[in-house]
């Protein structure tokens, strides 16, 4: 086990029964929105991919013009 897991889960240990559960809860609802998200960007991963080349095409073809943030 690492040695920052080891530190968190004693300072866990250390909290109330229902303040620990909080943090758990926490943990599973971060894990699993992590596990969506890359189910989600594996499922788009050509869809992207097809975007970026049309994106390239159309740059190469001065049908895109480059633009900082502060000109959108």
């Amino acid at each position: 086990m690492s040695t920052l897991k080891e530190r968190a889960l004693e300072q866990i240990a250390k909290l109330p029964e229902a303040d620990q559960d909080l943090v758990w809860a926490q943990v599973l609802e971060d894990i699993e929105s992590e596990l969506r998200w890359d189910e989600a960007f594996a499922k788009s991963e050509d869809k992207l991919s097809k975007i970026a080349a049309k994106v390239k095409a159309d740059i190469k073809a001065g049908k895109r013009k480059e633009m900082g943030f502060d000109e959108l």
